[in-house]
């Protein structure tokens, strides 16, 4: 067994992640601290949660606790990450960080980009990950098997609706439930800060094209669905990048390509780590639907997606992947 620890406890990912982890077969809870809620049952915080019991602890109680060749998941806010990371991977620590501390390349400090689909290989020999957000990976999904039609994209639109647990499980009034409900709010519409991040990894794939991205909050609790659009400067058919989906994911089990009358479900996805891709056309334009739960494939299942893969388990060990390319 794998000994586990996370980091900063009580948000909604972080409970997610608790949860698949106190399932998993191959992982134990060792630590599960927190700032803000030191002394509080998981099962007292989140009553989903009912049968983890587990105390959390205060803050600095895994530096006492980790050992060389635990795995670390730090679930809170970039501070938390830049506090405990470098010191945790001096331990021998394998961690896995869930904020955006270490995405861009110009801030990695040695993190491999988590996300697998992609960059399986480098996260297989790494012991630091950076593991991408929800609308990140939504919308890259969506653009990474379609770097050799590169030159053929003007621009891309990423039009991207969010659950309200997107926004974290601090009070804020803009999600409560009498703002959010029976309304869907744009919000960064001077530029968002996950933006250089979809630029990063699309120009890394091949696509140099400009990426317009646009995120909405929408009355639900998990979710993401991202429409993409690519406007061409020369023609692209849909069944060009159905073709590179198929290829590029015919071996990702958490990825389905819907390629009959199916469109992405967001119920569908609801507490798995599995991802679904149509592709559509209409007038040249390419439009493309991703769905995940920005939970699950967008965040906590994800990390341990990647957790198996650095240790050398099956991907779906824990994961329960039930998609595949169709």
């Amino acid at each position: 067994m794998t000994r586990v620890h996370v980091v900063g406890a009580t948000g909604y990912a972080a409970a997610e992640l608790i949860r698949l982890l106190d399932a998993h077969p191959d992982v134990s809870i060792v630590t599960i601290e927190s700032s803000s809620s030191a002394g509080a049952r998981m099962c007292d915080l989140f009553p989903s949660l009912p049968a983890i019991e587990t105390v959390c602890s205060p803050t600095g109680t895994i530096r006492e606790r980790v050992r060389s060749g635990d795995v670390v998941f730090l679930a809170g806010n970039h501070e938390v990450a830049h506090a405990h990371a470098p010191a945790l991977l001096a331990a021998g620590a394998r961690v896995i960080d869930l904020s955006d501390a270490y995405r861009l390349t110009e801030r990695a400090e040695g993190a491999v980009y988590g996300l697998p689909e992609r960059y399986r290989d480098q996260i297989a020999r790494s012991s630091f990950i950076a593991n991408p957000g929800c609308y990140v990976t939504a919308s890259l999904l969506a653009l990474i098997p379609l770097g050799s039609l590169g030159d053929r994209i003007a621009t891309v639109i990423v039009d991207a609706k969010s659950g309200v647990t997107g926004a974290g499980r601090n009070p804020k009034v803009a999600t409560l439930f009498g703002e959010v409900a029976e309304d869907v709010y744009a919000y960064g519409l001077e530029g968002h800060r996950h933006q250089p991040e979809i630029a990063q990894e699309a120009r890394a794939a091949g696509i140099t094209a400009p990426i317009v991205f646009s995120p909405h909050v929408v009355p639900l609790r998990r979710g993401i669905l991202a429409d993409v659009y690519l406007v061409p400067r020369a023609p692209i058919t849909r069944e060009e990048v159905e073709a590179l989906y198929l290829r590029f994911y015919a071996n990702n089990p958490f990825v389905t390509v819907f390629t009959d009358k199916r469109v992405p479900h967001l119920p569908a996805v609801e507490k798995t780590n599995n991802a679904q891709l149509k592709v559509a056309q209409r007038d040249g334009v390419i439009h493309i639907l991703s769905a995940l739960d920005n939970l699950g494939k967008g965040a906590a299942g994800q990390a341990v997606q990647n957790m198996n893969i650095m240790l050398g388990l099956p991907e779906e060990r824990g994961l329960d992947a039930r998609t595949a390319v169709s």
